[in-house]
Order: structure tokens, then sequence, then C-alpha cells
């Protein structure tokens, strides 16, 4: 007479069971959006290719047609660091092709002085460049682009400065040296540029304003403010602002983001805990937010006077998922949580409340994201790197 199996054994073969098939619907799931985002963007390259010219492709326009952007946008290299992930993704030579030729269209961008942003440019184009091919050309923008950014650090206040305050809207908010959040994702050029080139001062000067940010930019219930500005003399704070968001005082959503995948970065190539401990503290603060949304598409602004009835902003999640898939891989005990919940993310933002229908959006991926409510730009519309963080979590997620 055989023996009753231990209900240990049941449990675990329920459990490997289980374990089985969600990782079969994840992986369809994965597949299924790899294909969408592939499809999308043949459509577009189709498109500009037709004109005889390389359109970098950001937004929509009020009428519905595509913004196309130069070099000098702060959003250049999102679309050819896409190329770059779907030809990852998917194997097909075209992305290869493409990624190639939409990246070298930018390469003046590394020798921008007067932008912060050369780590968004730069990075995502050619970074991805040099880490599927080694090609050695990109690897030498990498490093002209670090000492171009690296001319924007303040040493009294150690900080990269952000923006110039000789024209414009900057101008006129009375700033001396701003700093914005946004800025610790221009970080992890420094660091590659550390390790391609041997000079440690990249190195500094990423830790130096990483550490900053991390004292100066915080509340302490773990939001963070957009903008400090700094005396460019002295060092010290001049004022804690808003730049895209509802008030100073607001939790501007995409913000929290920018800080969460930021320090992410920063303890994934440091190694110091403190900047783990503070993504997690943002991340933390933005998951138990009583405003957060049950599709966890955050609001534009989470202290915005009419949620619910506010634009939800899909960069921010896409943002989000991104960074959450890349924290569960530095061993934290939270990582089957965050995992979860960057998966619940990724599931909205593959519905159809927030997925294009194939052939439309301008064939972006997605669509309702918010660039700059105060600014009045791009606002409920497709945005090019809501897209790439969307790919790139698909990336994370597969791996």
């Amino acid at each position: 007479m055989m023996k009753k199996p231990l209900p240990f054994l049941w449990m675990m073969l329920l459990l490997l069971s289980c374990t089985d098939g969600r990782q079969q619907v994840h992986v369809r799931f994965l597949n299924e959006n790899v294909a969408f985002a592939a499809s999308q963007v043949r459509r577009a390259l189709a498109t500009t290719d037709s004109t005889g010219k390389v359109l970098n492709p950001v937004t929509l326009n009020d009428d519905g047609t595509v913004y196309y952007c130069g070099y000098s946008d702060w959003r250049s290299g999102f679309f050819p660091g896409s190329l770059w992930y779907l030809y990852e993704l998917t194997d097909d030579t075209l992305f290869l092709t493409q990624a190639r030729r939409y990246t070298q269209s930018i390469e003046k961008a590394k020798d921008l002085t007067w932008h912060h942003d050369v780590g968004f440019m730069v990075g995502c184009s050619f970074g991805n460049g040099w880490r599927l091919t080694g090609d050695t050309t990109y690897s030498a923008v990498i490093v002209q682009a670090a000492r171009s950014l690296a001319t924007r650090f303040r040493p009294a206040a150690g900080t990269i400065q952000s923006w110039d305050v000789t024209r414009g809207w900057q101008l006129q908010r009375g700033w001396q040296c701003p700093v914005i959040v946004d800025n610790l994702m221009n970080l992890e050029l420094l660091f590659e540029a550390t390790r391609l080139s041997g000079d440690s001062a990249f190195y500094r000067i990423a830790v130096s304003h990483a550490d900053r940010t991390l004292k100066e930019q915080f509340r302490p219930d773990g939001s963070c403010y957009h903008v400090v500005d700094y005396d460019p003399v002295t060092g010290e704070v001049r004022s804690k602002q808003t730049a895209q968001g509802y008030s100073d005082e607001s939790v501007w959503s995409r913000g929290q983001a920018w800080a969460i995948y930021g320090y992410t970065v920063c303890y994934r190539e440091t190694g110091n805990r403190a900047y783990l401990d503070q993504a997690i503290r943002t991340f933390e603060f933005m998951k138990n937010h009583p405003a957060m949304p049950a599709d966890l598409i955050p609001y534009w602004d989470m202290s915005a006077p009419r949620i619910p009835h506010e634009l939800r902003d899909v960069s921010t999640a896409a943002c989000m998922a991104s960074a959450l898939y890349e924290l569960c891989t530095l061993h934290i005990p939270q990582a089957e949580a965050y995992r979860a919940y960057a998966d619940r993310i990724m599931a909205s933002l593959a519905s159809p409340a927030y997925r294009a229908v194939a052939d439309s959006n301008g064939n972006f991926l997605l669509m309702h994201s918010v660039g700059s409510i105060p600014h009045g730009g791009e606002v409920d519309k497709p945005l090019n790197y809501a897209d790439y963080y969307f790919i790139e979590a698909l990336k994370r997620g597969r791996r």
C-alpha cells in the first residue's frame, strides 16, 4: 500500500506548477508587446524613410502630425535607444541598421556644454550601441560627452548645474545654479566614462552630485523636490522649488520616477547603501501614496487639486517599472514584491487604456503622457521617452 504524499510535497508541486504557469503567461505577455512595439516602430521608420531624411520622432503636434527633433533636443537619444533595444529583443537586422543610422545622426550632441541632458542623449543611443556592438567609435563619443557634461560641475555646490540661467523662463525665475532631480539620470554616463577612459574624475563628479542631491533634494517622507537652486560661489541652498509640478511642495510624479531610477543606478555603480535606501524610500512613498490609482499609472502630480480628474502620466509609470526590474537584480529582500508591482504596471501600460491601437498614435507605442503642464507642453500626448522606458522594461522583464 502506497503512502500518501506528504502535504509539503503537494504544496511544492502546486507551487512549481503555479510558478511555471505564471512564467508562461509572463513570457507570452512580453513577446506580444515586443511584437507590437516592433510593428509600430517599423511603420514609423517606413514613414521617415519615405522622406529620405533621418527624422527623430518625439511626440505629436496639436494637429496630430509627428513632431521631430534635432540632435540638441534633450529627447534626441530615446528613439535611437529604442531601436537598439528592439534589435536586442528581436534580432531583426533592420533595427540594427536603423539604430546605427539614427545614433550617428545625433553624434554632435557629444560636444554640447550648455546641456545637462547629454546623459539621456548619448547614453540611450551610443551607450546601448556600445553595449551591443563593442564599436569603439561609440565608446569615444561616450567619453567626449562625459567631458562636456563635466564642464557643468560646480565645485562649491558639488553638483552639475542643470539649466543655464541667462535666457528664457529660467532667467525669469531668478535662479543662479538650478539642479533638477532629473539630472540623476545623466550620472550613468559619467560612471561609464570612468570605465572606458580610466579617468576617475568622472566617477568623483557623479558621486559628489549624487551625495549633494541626496542631502538637499528630498523631504522626510521620501519624496523629492524638483528644483534646488544653489549659490554657485558659496554652495549654499537658495531655494527649493518646482518647474514642472503643481507647486513647490507638491509631488511631481516623474521627478519621483527619476529619483527611483537614478539612485538605483548609483547604487549599482558604487555599492553605496544610502543610494539604494533612497531609491526604496521614494518608491515606497509612491506605492503607498493615498492618491495612487488602482491601475498604478500615477497622476502627473500626486498633489494636484482635481484628483481623481487629473491627467495620468504614462512616462512616469514606464520609468518606474524599468527601475523596479533593475532593483530586483540588486539582491534586495523586496525583489519578488517589486517585480510583481512592475508586472502590474506593465499590464496596465499594455492595456487598451494606455497602449495605442496598431497603426495609430503617430506610431508611438503609448498614449497619455504629460510633458509639462505649467509650460503647456506635451499635455496628454505620446512621448518617445515613455516608449523607450516601456521597451527597456520589456527587456528587463524578459531578463
